[in-house]
């Protein structure tokens, strides 16, 4: 069987993948894991970047020896995938993504910061921010959050990926978007279907950002779909 790559998005860890894990173990050889900081994993002195979640990708796929693998990236992850599939084309057989945002600028950034308040997060939706706690303890959570913004801003200032990058990215890949996302457009997702060479589109039904609120049974099939094409 393949080796199937499942990376989380931001403030996210391998454990939301669990259900996903369930539908697919018995096609692929499937590999949840955590980036930096995320999950338990240690927080590095230096900054959070997209360029250190693609080393650990690396560094997984080395100590598992791990030549090739599609990667499935949800949200952030899509980002570090398509990051990989530009840099790092050999470790690469097809990319999925899902909910991943392409396009960042200043304003966007600002934007996205603003709902890493971890005094907002724990006053107004305290549900999460145990969730949060829980999920990558031992770290401080609210460390995490503050690494994260500073990420973004960084992003916001220099997005590593370029819209002429795509063109040159070769591995197949699907490019996948909830039709209730309020966090990614179509518009910016629909821009990078049309500059990579080798790509399919699919919207999906009643799906918003949130993973958990995401189909399951639906986003099974479909990576299942276009992994065996």
């Amino acid at each position: 069987m393949e080796h199937l790559l499942l990376l989380h998005g931001a403030l996210g860890a391998k454990d939301q993948f669990e259900p996903l894990v369930e539908q697919l173990k018995n096609d692929f050889i499937i590999h949840p894991l955590n980036f930096s900081a995320h999950g338990g994993e240690a927080i590095p002195g230096s900054a959070l970047s997209i360029e250190m979640y693609a080393k650990d990708v690396l560094h997984y796929m080395s100590t598992h020896n791990i030549e090739q693998a599609n990667i499935f990236g949800y949200s952030m992850g899509g980002y570090v995938g398509m990051y990989m599939a530009k840099y790092f084309a050999g470790k690469l057989v097809k990319l999925i993504t899902l909910a991943s945002k392409f396009h960042w600028d200043e304003v966007i950034a600002a934007r996205e910061i603003k709902m890493l308040d971890a005094a907002a997060i724990e006053l107004k939706v305290p549900a999460f921010a145990q969730q949060l706690a829980i999920r990558h303890a031992p770290n401080d959570w609210k460390l995490l959050l503050q690494k994260t913004a500073e990420m973004m801003k960084n992003l916001g200032s220099n997005n590593i990926l370029k819209p002429e990058d795509y063109t040159t990215i070769a591995a197949p890949s699907l490019i996948m978007l909830g039709d209730r996302d309020k966090m990614v457009t179509l518009d910016e997702t629909v821009t990078i279907y049309k500059k990579l060479p080798h790509v399919q589109m699919a919207v999906l039904p009643n799906t918003p950002h949130p993973l958990e609120q995401v189909n399951i049974d639906l986003l099974s099939y479909m990576i299942k779909q276009f992994l065996r094409q």
